[in-house]
């Protein structure tokens, strides 16, 4: 297409189908958990040295931190030493205290003495304490330091991976053919762009780190705590069954909510959007309940479906905080018995306290990252099916091109349908020579704009072919056909930016003169100049700012500056005054100068001098021939001219006078403009018939 080209879109837009949750219909079926998290970590692939990284990153950060309880329960023990040894008188060895309270029959306190390591009447070791101390700090400050290089070294590799999904998605749906975009809602493709893709990069920022650093915390605790004490930590072994356990239960439930979720969200943005954009349609027409009755029953959709997902995954942290306390309460008692009978020592029982903690911790943060998991699983499943939409067939290589003057279009027993059996073109056949004007005529559904389609390869035929200066379009890039051609569209539409920005969306290397040149030729310059910014005028939201006619002025202007060989018109006059109407037909009509131009024609009047008109109905031409020769056959074409001239004199009961000059003959150019005041446009307009 060449640059400011729009596409148009197929008469036959096919609605979603939708779920009795205004879901996607069955078409739609999510994949599993699996192999969907095991694509999404795909995508991080091209990352692995900076992945092996963070791994490293992590078991230092975890080693350093397993450690630091066991050392800080020897600074327990040097504590609890200091304090015993001050209740004993100096003088006498460990060994005599220890026999002395055996004797007198005090065996468990025997027995707890003789696992600590302490010098009667000495007190404590403030030196050995404070070295303790000391290497404590230091181990917790560089974990923390591995930990947060490892963070941001991940978040990179997320981001990075985020940024190519994002242009797999863009580039797919560029590749997307048009048939998609005429079944699949706006808001619905909007929202799995955005909102799916958001959704997936916070999930992976969130999970992955805590996965690996939780994982690392697991084994390095539990390695820790049987070197500890090997019974206290099957007591604590029996956590991770029951994690599992609960994990795995509330996870199968809580998928199809967090799906069901994202695609109730899909439909509310499509409706948001589409209510948003027809906004004064709906007030108009006085809809306003009928839209909030809409909104909130699918607002209320999503509701359900993420109260659900949440409420069932929050399930997970509650649960393991209580299995992670019984643990806790087994692991006191347990470890108490053990000081007292001598077999721990009270730093011990302390820091396996502490590695309990941290072993229930990283658990329960695994069982609530299951919330998150299974919600950004659900988002990448929405836009793995959009990656994996079939694709517009790829063009031919090598290609084959034609000149660069090529004008000469031809359709040679062209058939297409939409729907496979739904015939709508079937053995057309036409000839459009270089700097010729076809019209295309009649009534809706009758395949004017479907033939459009064709010509710019939007679709391809079904069989026959259209060809370009002799060369099947097929055989060329749709690249190389689009950029020979130019469309100015009934709905026209601006870019953010300015009016120069926009004009020169049809060939940004164009020269400032150039881009005068094409506004004067499509009357744009005559208004530009009163806008406070001239051509530097920024439009604003949907270019309200600029009236309907001035609008398509500057997307004649857009095509202007193009100059394609080829061009498909869409008059658009139909909602601008007579003045702003005459100015765009007579845009127009320099437009199609020395191009060969196909215009679909909705006012008869404004295609009289058109070198050939074709009459379509039911996707066959009926009818083609000059404006004169069709009047005198009294066939379809007259009928659709009588019907648009006639009416009001057949409601007046007034004879109808059928022929090749009726008698109810619109207005001619000349007449209007010179009736509006435009004495010099008169001028031109007479010199040029």
């Amino acid at each position: 297409m060449a640059p400011g080209s729009q596409s148009t879109q197929a008469p036959r837009r096919m609605p979603m189908p939708r779920g009795p949750m205004g879901q996607a219909g069955p078409g739609e079926k999510a994949q599993n958990f699996g192999p969907s998290a095991k694509r999404l970590l795909g995508t991080l692939r091209t990352d692995v040295p900076q992945l092996v990284t963070v791994l490293a990153l992590g078991i230092l950060s975890v080693a350093l931190s397993v450690t630091g309880p066991k050392i800080l329960g020897e600074g327990t023990n040097v504590v609890f030493a200091g304090f015993i040894s001050n209740q004993v008188p100096a003088g006498v060895t460990r060994q005599q205290v220890i026999d002395q309270l055996i004797a007198s029959g005090n065996q468990q306190q025997a027995d707890m003495l003789s696992s600590m390591d302490f010098v009667p009447g000495a007190g404590i070791d403030f030196d050995r304490l404070g070295w303790i101390l000391s290497g404590v700090l230091a181990i917790y400050l560089f974990a923390s330091i591995f930990g947060w290089l490892q963070a941001r070294i991940l978040n990179g590799v997320v981001q990075r991976a985020m940024h190519r999904l994002r242009m797999q998605v863009e580039d797919k749906v560029q590749r997307l053919p048009l048939s998609y975009f005429d079944k699949v809602q706006r808001g619905e493709l909007l929202s799995r762009v955005t909102n799916d893709v958001d959704n997936i990069g916070q999930t992976m920022q969130q999970t992955l780190s805590q996965v690996v650093v939780s994982l690392l915390t697991v084994v390095g605790v539990l390695v820790m705590m049987f070197i500890i004490s090997p019974l206290l930590a099957v007591i604590a072994l029996v956590t991770i069954p029951l994690t599992i356990v609960i994990t795995v239960i509330v996870a199968k439930r809580s998928q199809k909510l967090f799906v069901a979720q994202w695609k109730a969200t899909g439909v509310l943005n499509a409706r948001v959007e589409e209510t948003f954009s027809g906004h004064s349609v709906v007030k108009v027409f006085g809809h306003q309940r009928e839209v909030e009755a809409d909104f909130r029953s699918e607002n209320d959709d999503v509701y359900r479906a993420s109260f659900g997902a949440q409420f069932l995954s929050g399930i997970i942290m509650p649960a393991m905080m209580f299995v992670g306390n019984l643990v806790y309460v087994g692991i006191a008692v347990v470890g108490g018995i053990q000081v007292a009978g001598g077999l721990l020592s009270i730093g011990d029982v302390q820091a396996f306290i502490q590695y309990s903690r941290q072993f229930t911790q990283p658990l329960s943060q695994l069982g609530s990252m299951a919330n998150l998991l299974q919600s950004g699983v659900a988002s990448a499943e929405r836009v793995f099916e959009l990656l994996d939409e079939e694709e517009q067939t790829p063009d031919d290589a090598p290609a084959e091109t034609a000149p660069e003057t090529a004008s000469h279009l031809a359709f040679d027993d062209v058939s297409f349908r939409y729907v496979e059996d739904a015939p709508l073109i079937d053995g057309l056949s036409l000839e459009a020579r270089p700097g010729s004007t076809v019209a295309i005529v009649g009534p809706t559904g009758a395949g004017k704009t479907t033939l459009v389609n064709l010509i710019m390869r939007f679709y391809d035929v079904d069989s026959g072919r259209i060809v370009l200066d002799g060369v099947d379009t097929r055989a060329m890039t749709r690249d190389d056909l689009r950029s020979r051609t130019g469309m100015v569209l009934q709905d026209t539409w601006l870019f953010a930016g300015t009016i120069r920005e926009n004009i020169l969306y049809g060939r940004p290397d164009a020269t400032e003169q150039e881009i005068v040149d094409a506004a004067t030729a499509a009357y744009v310059d005559r208004f530009v100049h009163a806008l406070p910014d001239g051509y530097d005028t920024v439009l604003d939201d949907e270019a309200t700012n600029l009236s309907v006619g001035e609008r398509q002025l500057v997307t004649i202007a857009r095509a202007f500056l193009a100059d394609p060989r080829i061009l498909i018109l869409d008059e658009a006059t139909s909602s601008v005054d007579t003045r702003t109407e005459l100015l765009i037909q007579r845009a127009m009509s320099r437009l199609r100068e020395d191009r060969t131009a196909f215009v679909i024609a909705h006012r008869l009047s404004t295609i009289r001098d058109a070198d050939l008109i074709l009459v379509m109905e039911h996707g066959a031409i009926v009818e083609q021939g000059s404006h004169d020769e069709l009047l005198t056959k009294k066939g379809a074409y007259w009928r659709l001219y009588n019907a648009q001239f006639e009416a009001p004199a057949q409601e007046q009961a007034l004879p109808v006078v059928v022929g090749p000059a009726p008698a109810a003959q619109p207005p001619t150019v000349l007449e209007l403009l010179a009736s509006e005041g435009e004495p010099e446009a008169a001028a031109e307009e007479s010199t040029s018939m």
